[in-house]
């Protein structure tokens, strides 16, 4: 597409809302600016490509299509056939798997098809087996009572919170956390690395029905032939959840023990982060467990969007080009060149550095919780979100940490250079920044104090690094 193609179709786009509600129009323009002018790091955004977007916003918004390809609940779905055929196609093709299940709507639906489809494909009851309970939408309150007790009850066994794993893989606040008995393992405490020891000890011990591999904030590769061979060695379905490194595995910078795609029985990612794609899930499998992952509609999903499925086939047809392993490359490049700009300035790093698109800051060593660290980051032009580190003794919603990402700024066409003077500019603010006081003098969690005027300062120095690698190019919305 030409610049001056992608110009028009955007404003013309622009053109039509504003004439509808104004104001979603300019909160459209508005979030484009708010985009251009601040460092964005946080590891689980990107950009999509001007294709992508625009594939969203047409006609298949209109249709329902529950089913799968050749297999509606609704007639007329033969051009909806064409794009989930594509984007399934896509997928196997990128990533070397049997089969592709393209229609979650996010990374959560993703996990709970893969963790509904291992449930069904484990009933091991005679009772359980028969055809007309084959399906999970037949089976009775007493049924899932009787198939729990043969279960274990339905024990997971996955990285903890504060090691890296992420809300669904069996912790409470999501329903993962209450279909399933759950138990963590966690990270070396001197080193901040998987002990695969320590993951087979427990699984010896727990004995999972699920072994779960996969992180949010693990700055590390990890082996999945190793998990594999735990998973087995208690008779357990190995799954990975590589949502947040997806796009360094179709980058085919991740191959051999760290690319879960052949070691794992079931695989769930996000097709955003930094698969650099739209908002969305995607399942790959086995063939043992493909018929019961196409059921995810309307096992637990709602219908499929097919807007979205055709934004999927366009980013996983642009993830097959040479140059999307070059991009990958350059996140691992740009993560490194980072965390080295941030240790050589002092900073405390989750494990020392990074294997790949993301780098743990610890930042209790500023004296700051991560609620802090981040606003203030914020205040200064610079995006991030805090995260919890290994042992944080202020959990989950202060943290003692910020989570920093490259996809998006590789994206732009940052280099190792850029990332060093990103360093700077975070090791300044958080410098910079102290911990504030509640009204009764104790010390608070969430305020801070940072001078307003290098604040301003920062967040200028910030755009003035993006003006050379402008976002969206070819957009000119004026």
């Amino acid at each position: 597409m030409s610049r001056n193609a992608e110009s028009t179709a955007f404003r013309s786009a622009l053109e039509v809302i504003r004439a509808v509600e104004p104001r979603v129009a300019d909160a459209i323009g508005a979030e484009l600016t708010d985009q251009r002018e601040s460092l964005k790091l946080i590891a689980s955004e990107n950009y999509a490509s001007p294709a992508t977007l625009l594939a969203m916003g047409n006609w298949f918004s209109d249709k329902y299509a529950e089913g799968t390809v050749g297999r509606r609940f609704y007639a007329g779905c033969q051009n909806v056939d064409t794009v989930e055929a594509l984007a399934a196609e896509h997928a196997r093709e990128l990533f070397g798997a049997a089969h592709a299940y393209v229609q979650p709507h996010s990374g959560i639906d993703a996990n709970l098809v893969a963790f509904w489809a291992v449930l069904a494909d484990r009933v091991e009851s005679p009772a359980l087996k028969k055809a007309q309970v084959r399906q999970v939408n037949d089976l009775t309150e007493a049924d899932w009572f009787a198939l729990r007790r043969e279960l274990g009850n339905q024990r997971m066994l996955g990285m903890s919170l504060d090691a890296g794993g992420h809300l669904t893989h069996g912790f409470r606040p999501n329903i993962s956390g209450k279909m399933f008995d759950q138990r963590s393992y966690g990270t070396d405490p001197t080193t901040g690395l998987i002990d695969y020891d320590r993951v087979a000890e427990a699984a010896r011990e727990f004995k999972p029905l699920i072994l779960v591999g996969g992180y949010s904030a693990y700055p590390r590769k990890v082996n999945f032939r190793i998990l594999r061979e735990i998973a087995d060695s208690v008779g357990a379905t190995f799954m990975v959840d590589m949502a947040h490194f997806a796009g360094l595995v179709a980058g085919k910078v991740f191959t051999g023990d760290f690319d879960p795609v052949p070691h794992a029985h079931i695989v769930t990612t996000t097709t955003h982060k930094s698969l650099r794609g739209p908002r969305g899930g995607m399942v790959l499998c086995q063939p043992e467990l493909a018929d019961q992952v196409d059921r995810g509609c309307p096992m637990v999903l709602g219908g499929p969007l097919p807007h979205v499925m055709a934004a999927k086939a366009v980013a996983l047809a642009e993830a097959r080009r040479p140059d999307f392993a070059d991009y990958a490359q350059r996140i691992v490049d740009n993560a490194q060149a980072l965390a080295e700009g941030l240790l050589s300035r002092g900073a405390t790093l989750v494990t020392g550095g990074t294997d790949n698109h993301l780098v743990l800051i610890d930042v209790s060593g500023y004296g700051l919780t991560g609620r802090q660290a981040e606003q203030a980051l914020l205040d200064s032009g610079i995006v991030t979100n805090r995260n919890s580190v290994p042992q944080d003794p202020n959990g989950a919603w202060y943290t003692s940490g910020i989570r920093v990402g490259t996809p998006a700024l590789t994206t732009r066409g940052l280099g190792t250079a850029e990332m060093d003077q990103t360093a700077e500019l975070i090791h300044t603010v958080l410098t910079q920044t102290t911990a504030g006081a509640n009204a009764d003098g104790t010390p608070s969690k969430a305020k801070y104090t940072l001078d307003a005027g290098l604040a301003d300062k920062i967040a200028r120095q910030a755009t003035d690094l993006l003006a050379t690698y402008p976002l969206y190019p070819g957009i000119d919305l004026s």
